[in-house]
């Protein structure tokens, strides 16, 4: 069912950004592109490219025009700024498959206020999709067609569970990790945070991610829960911080998952 949606200004600013973004990352997508190699604990090959850069100049640019007393943090260029408004963006989040022409990586715009998530957007401008959420509720356009997301309510043994790689997992949490993944009808790798929305579009039911960044999950936590799901720690605080975190497509979900891993 396709539902017409009147763009609310904090929307309207999420597609400018959006827009900027896309116009950094599409044309540099299965193309020769430079890269340079950051240094990251457990992982030893951490890359960031030229449409990294140029899209979080680009968008920071903008959030400096328009809301110049906003904070900013973001992957490449950190955080500037105090305020109870801060904007926290990801470039490309999945640069690994950008970088291997795989269209799961998407472009990470979130607000929160006063440290909680309260709009968040994900374009994927390969695919032509954008995911994101208002105060009301969580939306998925591609093309013209505008459509609410909804998660799906199933069963553990039902469910599908989702993580980038399997590589992150260590000591409690590994033991953990395959207790769920036991318990579950499938599990699948890769999909960065293009699975995450999944959840959110009711494709996955679970996705776990043993140690996330602010930038990588602020952007997504409005999506899942605007969509009915839920986003917390692994510890069950608040998800925004980062660290291990845990996406359910409903509580009764999230409550079993969290169980297993703990």
């Amino acid at each position: 069912m396709h539902t017409h949606r009147v763009e609310d200004p904090d929307t309207e600013f999420l597609h400018q950004l959006a827009d900027l973004a896309d116009a950094q990352t599409l044309p540099r997508f299965r193309r020769p592109i430079g890269v340079d190699t950051k240094y990251k604990e457990g992982d030893p090959f951490d890359p960031v490219t030229d449409a990294d850069r140029s899209a979080e100049a680009a968008m920071r640019t903008l959030i400096r025009e328009r809301f110049p007393e906003h904070a900013i943090l973001g992957e490449e260029y950190g955080a500037e700024g105090e305020n109870d408004y801060c904007w926290v963006l990801d470039p490309i989040d999945g640069t690994k498959p950008y970088l291997c022409g795989i269209p799961v990586w998407g472009s990470l715009i979130g607000l929160t206020q006063r440290g909680v998530a309260v709009r968040g957007m994900m374009s994927q401008p390969f695919t032509g999709e954008r995911f994101w959420a208002d105060a009301d509720a969580a939306w998925h356009r591609r093309g013209s067609a505008v459509e609410r997301l909804h998660t799906q309510q199933v069963a553990l043994s039902e469910a599908i569970l989702h993580t980038t790689s399997p590589q992150g997992y260590h000591g409690a949490l590994a033991e953990g990790f395959e207790r769920l993944k036991s318990q579950v009808r499938m599990t699948r790798y890769g999909g960065e945070c293009y699975a995450m929305v999944m959840v959110a579009a009711g494709h996955i039911d679970i996705a776990l991610e043993p140690s996330l960044q602010p930038y990588d999950i602020v952007a997504l936590i409005p999506i899942i829960e605007k969509a009915g799901g839920v986003v917390t720690r692994v510890d069950g605080g608040r998800p925004e911080v980062g660290g291990p975190v845990l996406i359910s497509g409903s509580a009764r979900l999230h409550e079993l998952a969290l169980g297993m891993l703990r």
